[in-house]
C-alpha cells in the first residue's frame, strides 16, 4: 500500500471566516499531527486550496486573506499545492497526476468541510480506483440550516463517516492512520 494524504481546504475562511468549523473538538491539531506525521514517514501530501471561480466572491474569493491557507498548515511541508475551483479535489486539476507520478494506490482524507469536498474527493478517488481512507478526527464540518432544514455539526459529521464507511472509505481516526503508517 502507498498512500498519500489529501489535506484539503484548510484556509483561513473556515477559522476567521464566514464558516467556522466546531467540530470534532481537536479537528485543525488532528489535520497538523497528520501532516507531520506523514513528513516523517516520507508519505507524499498534496495541499488543496478552493477558491470560487467569480472574482467578486464574498468567499474564498482567491487572492484574499480569508483565501489563505491557515497559517500551520502554509508552515508545514507539502509535496504539492493544488488549487481548485470545484468541490472534488481531482475536477480540473492535476491531483491525478501527482498521485500516479508517485504511485499512490491509497488516498487519506483530511480537511474541510466534511460533507462537501472532502466527500465529493473520498468518492471520485474511490471512482478512480483507489483505496480511500476517510480520517474521523482529522476532517470538520458546521452547523447547517438551509431550506432543506438543519443538522447539527455532530449529526452531519457522523451521517458522513458513517456513508463513507457503507462503501468509499475505511473511516478511522489519526492513531489507527498513524499506526498503518
Amino acid at each position: 500500500m502507498k498512500r498519500a494524504l489529501l489535506v484539503i481546504d484548510v484556509q483561513r475562511e473556515y477559522f476567521d471566516g464566514a464558516f467556522p468549523i466546531r467540530h470534532p473538538v481537536g479537528h485543525l491539531e488532528s489535520i497538523l499531527e497528520v501532516m507531520d506525521q506523514a513528513r516523517d514517514a516520507k508519505v507524499p501530501t498534496a495541499v488543496i486550496r478552493h477558491h470560487q471561480p467569480d472574482p467578486e466572491s464574498p468567499v474564498f474569493c482567491k487572492g484574499s486573506e480569508m483565501w489563505q491557507l491557515h497559517p500551520e498548515v502554509e508552515s508545514r511541508h507539502r509535496d504539492a499545492l493544488i488549487d481548485k475551483a470545484l468541490p472534488g479535489s481531482f475536477t480540473n486539476t492535476d491531483l491525478e497526476d501527482f498521485l500516479k507520478s508517485n504511485e499512490i494506490d491509497t488516498v487519506s482524507i483530511a480537511g474541510y468541510m466534511t460533507q462537501v469536498c472532502c466527500d465529493t474527493t473520498a468518492r471520485q478517488a474511490f471512482h478512480r480506483g483507489y483505496q480511500v481512507e476517510f480520517l474521523s478526527d482529522a476532517t470538520g464540518t458546521l452547523d447547517v440550516s438551509n431550506k432543506a432544514g438543519s443538522v447539527t455539526a455532530e449529526q452531519l459529521h457522523e451521517s458522513i463517516l458513517v456513508a463513507q464507511q457503507m462503501f468509499i472509505s475505511d473511516v478511522i481516526d489519526r492513531k489507527e492512520w498513524s499506526s498503518r503508517l
